[in-house]
């Protein structure tokens, strides 16, 4: 009879991580973070905070945004949901700094952010524009497959559909 080494998934470990590694360059959350750390001007999420004196510390709302806009790219929406991410997920805690915001918390952001958003976004599609990837000849929106009626003989570049329409074909 074959003996196995035994293994219980019942059991606790203590692993030291690091949250910064936990953030893999090239991966859309390295980038996410990145972009929120260095390009873009949280500040303008500012106005809504009065604690300069008095009352509690308040979470950096640019460690919010992060938290948000990622659990939106994982089609997660619900702030209950979003709160047990950063509680439960390495990537949420990285983001997060392990800071496991409260849901109302999340909510309260997320129902703010309506007003600064088009300036957010306007800084996005500037960065973009300055990482030359505005007006080039192809672009995607996302990963995403969305359905479509086009044929395969018409997909492609400008210049290669240009090419397709002078030799008549259809």
């Amino acid at each position: 009879m074959p003996r196995f080494k035994p293994y219980d998934t019942r059991q606790n470990l203590l692993l030291p991580i690091n949250l910064a590694e936990q953030l893999v360059p090239g991966s859309f959350e390295y980038t996410l973070n990145y972009l929120v750390d260095h390009e873009i001007d949280t500040s303008i999420f500012h106005d809504h905070y009065h604690n300069d004196e008095t009352g509690r510390l308040a979470y950096d709302p640019a460690m919010l945004l992060k938290v948000v806009l990622f659990a939106y790219s994982r089609g997660i929406t619900s702030s209950r949901r979003i709160e047990k991410a950063c509680r439960e997920n390495v990537v949420f805690m990285a983001l997060s700094a392990d800071s496991q915001p409260h849901f109302t918390t999340i909510a309260d952001f997320i129902s703010r952010m309506h007003k600064p958003v088009g300036q957010l976004f306007i800084q996005v599609l500037m960065i973009c524009d300055q990482l030359g990837l505005i007006g080039k000849d192809m672009f995607a929106i996302d990963g995403r497959k969305m359905s479509s009626n086009a044929s395969k003989e018409w997909s492609g570049t400008h210049s290669e559909l240009k090419g397709k329409k002078k030799m008549g074909c259809s």
